[in-house]
């Protein structure tokens, strides 16, 4: 299996590498620090996997790419490749995210070698699979008919949730102020804290996740 490693932490990404390439079955063919460069990389070295980590920073000051967009990047131009998502992050907006993004597998940092072995072999061999407890959550949601058994970004308060969700439909500040009865430095506050609550550098990352998450659909 010829694997692409994504992480934006070197000391992780080196160890993760040395740990694949121990493996009988596995060549890491490359690696990359950012989503943009996951992204060049997958079609350039056409991997049979990429394993990827979400929380992924900008680049030389650019706009940052994060591991869903670049997870949807990768598939869209290469469907072969089977992306396994590799992350810190076990939320259930960030799993959901990833699977409507089109990734095969998604496993939580502190993995074993072995549990990434087989996750490996799974998404290569057309399969899906989950860490144990993510497993759980997932079958939960197909049990419920699709639809997610908690709210989206639960770190968010309901009306930041609502922002957020307006934010997603293309609203302006001064639209959402309008609309919800609000001052423009409220909308402006709301906004601020969503924006540090998610961890995202601008509008489009915010509105990109929200849309993700099932936001930003209503009329």
């Amino acid at each position: 299996m010829r694997v692409l490693v994504v992480d934006d932490h070197p000391l992780y990404r080196e160890g993760l590498i040395t740990a694949l390439e121990s493996l009988p079955d596995v060549e890491v063919v490359g690696e990359a620090p950012d989503g943009h460069e996951a992204v060049r990389l997958a079609a350039e070295l056409t991997p049979d996997i990429v394993v990827m980590d979400l929380n992924l920073p900008a680049r030389d000051g650019g706009p940052a790419l994060n591991g869903i967009d670049a997870t949807r990047e990768v598939v869209r131009h290469r469907p072969e490749t089977a992306v396994l998502v590799l992350t810190m992050l076990d939320g259930d907006d960030s799993v959901f995210a990833a699977m409507r993004a089109g990734a095969r597998g998604y496993l939580v940092k502190g993995a074993d070698r072995q549990e990434i072995a087989r996750a490996l072999r799974a998404v290569g061999s057309g399969e899906v699979v989950f860490s144990a407890a993510i497993a759980g959550r997932v079958l939960s949601w197909f049990a419920s008919g699709g639809r997610a058994a908690t709210t989206p970004f639960p770190e968010l308060t309901e009306r930041e949730r609502e922002v957020l969700d307006l934010v997603a439909r293309g609203l302006t500040n001064a639209a959402i102020a309008k609309r919800l009865f609000l001052s423009d430095k409220t909308v402006r506050n709301h906004v601020s804290n969503v924006f540090t609550k998610l961890q995202v550098a601008d509008r489009a990352e915010a509105v990109a996740r929200a849309r993700d998450a099932g936001l930003g659909t209503g009329g």
